[in-house]
């Protein structure tokens, strides 16, 4: 079996596991949950996901838990600044990361 190479980018997605991110989608919505994993198209699921119609509602959030949000749509992620320094990133720092 191949070993897998640890690219500074697969070092930064395990560094976000289960951690919480905000995502902003290109509809103005945006999702809130733990990240739980992504792929080679940039789709990305989160658990424990909760959705805000808009950016600053003080409506209350609907409950998605598991969600999948396609790469296409996310205008930038989030990472939980109280949970690990400097993990912000917008969608051309996610592009390079998983090249």
């Amino acid at each position: 079996m191949s070993a897998t190479v640890d690219t500074p980018g697969r070092k930064i997605l395990r560094s976000w596991l289960n951690k919480t991110m905000r995502i902003k989608m290109t509809d103005g919505r945006v999702l809130i949950g733990a990240f739980m994993c992504t792929d080679r198209d940039r789709n990305v699921i989160l658990g424990s996901c909760q959705e805000y119609l808009k950016e600053d509602s003080q409506e209350e959030p609907r409950v998605l838990g598991l969600a999948m949000v396609p790469g296409h749509h996310i205008v930038s992620i989030d990472v939980d600044q109280s949970q690990n320094d400097d993990l912000s990133c917008d969608k051309s720092m996610s592009e390079s990361m998983i090249e």
